[in-house]
């Protein structure tokens, strides 16, 4: 939305003010029930079909080094082989940059659309709570905070983490790693209200995860004026 020009009448800026708070109202109403939505019970399948795996400890981290073209090539083989043998299916993300926060928004909105209000959701949660995550980035933290802002640059496990103590949620990772299955990512001080499941090709890209037959009857929800 475009500012107030210098011009404007009172009556003009007043009905601008009324018209602005009136959107934050809609906004708040349409983020509780679509997170209300969210609660579905696709998540527990998933964590019945896959409660015999272990999980690692988890470890909040910025991104590593992307892998040469061959062990990228295996780690894919890798994690489709692992989709196949749980009957899982990944609803496949745009890879502009934004996929963990694409596949976050997709999980908790059924619509990957909602990727902006994601990251700003989990910037809030950096800002606010900095005490918790400074010390796992080996840089700056400002520096840390602006570039992690940009549309376009890649989440880490640290906004991961920030993103399963923002929303509540526990999130489940399928990843690609060879030694590694299955990875969760808990809430620090709460206990999760759901749980978001994402696939990982590691270090390349994320997916939204579904049971094969929760992805064939998946709807995708309307997006509504959020930004």
């Amino acid at each position: 939305m475009s500012g107030q020009q210098d011009h404007a009448s009172k009556s003009s800026s007043s009905s601008i003010s009324s018209s602005t708070q009136e959107s934050e109202e809609e906004v708040s109403v349409t983020i509780g029930s679509l997170l209300a939505q969210a609660n579905s019970n696709s998540g527990h399948s998933l964590g019945k079909r896959l409660s015999h795996l272990g999980s690692i400890p988890y470890t909040p981290r910025v991104n590593g080094k992307i892998p040469n073209v061959d062990n990228a090539t295996v780690d894919h083989e890798r994690l489709l082989e692992r989709l196949g043998t749980y009957r899982l299916a990944e609803f496949q993300i745009e890879g502009d940059g934004n996929c963990q926060f694409r596949a976050l928004a997709d999980q908790i909105f059924r619509n990957p659309d909602y990727h902006k209000h994601v990251r700003k959701a989990v910037m809030k949660q950096l800002k606010e709570f900095r005490k918790q995550y400074e010390s796992y980035v080996p840089m700056e933290y400002k520096v840390y905070l602006k570039k992690m802002k940009r549309s376009g640059e890649w989440g880490d496990h640290l906004t991961l983490q920030a993103a399963a103590d923002r929303f509540g949620a526990k999130i489940c990772l399928l990843t690609s790693f060879r030694d590694t299955c299955l990875i969760e990512i808990v809430p620090r001080d709460l206990t999760p209200t759901k749980v978001l499941w994402l696939s990982f090709w590691c270090e390349v890209h994320y997916n939204s995860l579904y049971g094969i037959d929760d992805l064939l009857t998946r709807k995708m929800k309307k997006k509504h004026w959020l930004f």
